[in-house]
């Protein structure tokens, strides 16, 4: 994922740039992505980044006419203002009015300091070490592996953490002594000091007076169809990842009438079609818009193991090798359009969708000391929820969900309306009967273009009519949606010895693959079984202390055998595997072939 990187030090100058390049390289995983360095000897400080080529912040470095200020900026901002000469008018309140995704450093000459800093809600990671002699920073951890090889060490609590709920909590991070920089952060270097601030916090918008049902809905479909254009505005071409849900219909109905003609695609399966293909496509004819299906090639299962490992080493072991499908994919669609416009997070922010829970691993596959502090980060983690959108917003999209995400930024410039400061700060003002209601965004796409609102979503939805055959229609849905995925998953270990009955009458049916293609479980014991095979036998090699070996075994063995579901527990396994090969072990070679 392209970031940036820096060290914060009085050491040698020509030592600080030569490890700068160093975190840099680590960082380039494409021909397409463009990396440079800025440096600063007065103040200590030395930064480098890396973009893809034709994105916003090429433009880096970024400076005023003195060029007594400059910065350093990942990502984007869609607050319509100047950088620079936003900060130089706005000063500290700068940080606090920058709207989008983004990390980014700024050196100010005139007030002999320099501002490490990210977006409110994270996303824009920041891995962090200090040490008495420097700060190190960078957007993605193996940066700091590379030129600090003592860190080359899993954290016992991260990896506990992520073995409970599927990710590192509360800062922490897989790797030993490697830290997270809080979200919103705004942390100032000068005179030798750091201090370590924050420009936002959730509960300025938690304080906001709710909202009636109506008066919600009509400052949703306000606020909406106001910040939407924003994600539009480009000099080139925009590429709508189009399913058949809600979310990216909303971009077709409400999309601003001077765009320019954009294409849209949806991922799906090596055949077939599910219902977000169908959907997607009948949605995207209405708006006379093409619309491409990008398959999962014949190839994927072959390379799989590159896949795999490029997935694990991109995304800094977050997104695991079950996700090795994301950046195939986004493969595939750079050559349509390099800014990707997707439908992702609006579930959790405005319906409260929430998959972020427990992973409930087999604890039999590890060792007894471990799997206490697994159980105390599902407690952490329930905690966290005291109120639904804060959830959403600051822990489960930068937690939960990064990890695809940050693989398929490695390819794409990613674009969602759904983490706009404006919509994020209404979505707080919801009132409780339209906590989990799709109806909001149902009646914006009536109002806006009907012909829409005419096409069923993959869940059922259509209008906001009610009545017997309406309500029919979405409980099939649902009921498909889970036969389907309880197909494509397994059933619960309990029951998975019911698979073989199971999946032939879902088949019958005609259900299997209606809405889901992605299937790893199945997958795993058969084109990947031999995957598999090898990768397990690498786990038992290695150093880390998390595996009960027999326990293990039996897990991957009684999966390949079809007896019983495994799949999350092979994820993890063969996930950490390689973050330990990969990040420990071949990091150095990688760079110095």
């Amino acid at each position: 994922m392209p970031g940036i990187v820096g060290i914060i030090s009085r050491r040698r100058a020509a030592e600080c740039n030569r490890l700068v390049q160093a975190m840099t390289e680590t960082m380039r995983h494409e021909k397409f992505h463009v990396a440079g360095s800025f440096s600063a000897p007065d103040l200590g400080v030395f930064a480098g980044w890396v973009v893809h080529e034709n994105s916003f912040a090429v433009q880096n470095v970024f400076q005023n006419a003195a060029k007594d200020v400059a910065l350093v900026f990942s990502g984007e901002d869609f607050s319509g203002e100047n950088l620079v000469n936003n900060y130089e008018q706005s000063g500290e309140k700068f940080f606090e009015s920058l709207n989008g995704l983004f990390s980014g450093l700024l050196i100010d000459r005139r007030a002999n300091k320099v501002v490490l800093f990210n977006d409110r809600y994270g996303v824009g990671r920041i891995y962090w070490h200090e040490t008495t002699e420097a700060f190190y920073f960078a957007s993605e951890a193996k940066a700091l592996l590379r030129v600090l090889p003592g860190l080359r060490e899993f954290d016992r609590d991260g990896v506990a953490q992520f073995l409970g709920v599927g990710t590192p909590l509360n800062g922490r991070t897989l790797f030993r002594e490697i830290r997270l920089l809080p979200a919103a952060s705004c942390w100032t270097f000068g005179d030798g000091k750091v201090q370590r601030t924050s420009y936002f916090a959730p509960s300025t918008w938690e304080s906001q007076p709710g909202l009636s049902a109506d008066e919600y809905e009509q400052a949703f479909s306000a606020t909406f169809q106001k910040v939407l254009p924003r994600y539009f505005a480009a000099d080139k071409k925009i590429g709508i990842a189009l399913t058949g849900g809600l979310d990216t219909r909303m971009f077709m109905a409400a999309q601003p009438h001077d765009a320019a003609r954009e294409t849209s695609y949806t991922f799906t399966g090596p055949e077939g079609r599910t219902l977000d293909d169908r959907i997607a496509a009948q949605v995207a004819g209405e708006c006379g818009l093409e619309h491409r299906l990008l398959r999962l090639g014949e190839d994927f299962f072959p390379g799989f193991a590159t896949h795999a490992d490029k997935t694990v080493f991109v995304t800094d072991g977050m997104s695991g090798i079950l996700g090795a499908h994301e950046i195939y994919f986004h493969k595939l669609a750079r050559p349509l359009a390099e800014i990707r416009l997707t439908g992702n997070f609006g579930g959790e922010i405005l319906r409260g969708v929430s998959t972020f829970k427990p992973l409930g691993l087999a604890p039999q596959i590890f060792t007894p000391d471990i799997f206490p502090a697994m159980k105390a980060a599902g407690a952490a983690l329930k905690k966290m929820r005291q109120n639904a959108t804060t959830f959403a917003a600051f822990q489960e999209i930068p937690l939960n969900l990064y990890g695809n995400l940050a693989a398929g930024c490695s390819q794409l410039t990613f674009r969602t309306p759904f983490l706009d400061n404006e919509l994020v700060a209404l979505a707080y003002r919801r009132p409780a009967a339209l906590e989990k209601s799709s109806l909001p965004a149902i009646r914006m796409i009536k109002a806006c273009n009907p012909a829409l609102d005419r096409i069923p979503t993959d869940r059922g939805y259509i209008s906001d009519r009610r009545g017997p055959d309406i309500l029919l229609r979405r409980a099939f849905a649902e009921v498909t949606f889970k036969l389907d995925y309880c197909s494509n998953a397994g059933l619960p270990r309990k029951f998975a010895v019911l698979d073989p009955v199971f999946k032939p009458i879902v088949r019958v049916l005609g259900v299997a693959g209606l809405h889901k293609f992605l299937k790893y479980s199945t997958w795993l014991r058969g084109p990947l079984a031999p995957f598999v095979k090898e990768r397990l036998a690498a786990v038992k090699e290695c150093s880390n202390p998390f595996w009960n070996p027999t326990g293990l075994a039996e897990a991957f063995n009684a999966h390949l055998a079809g007896g019983k579901n495994f799949p999350s527990e092979i994820n993890a396994a063969l996930t950490l595997e390689a973050v330990e090969r990969l990040l420990f072990r071949d990091l150095p070679r990688r760079l110095d072939n």
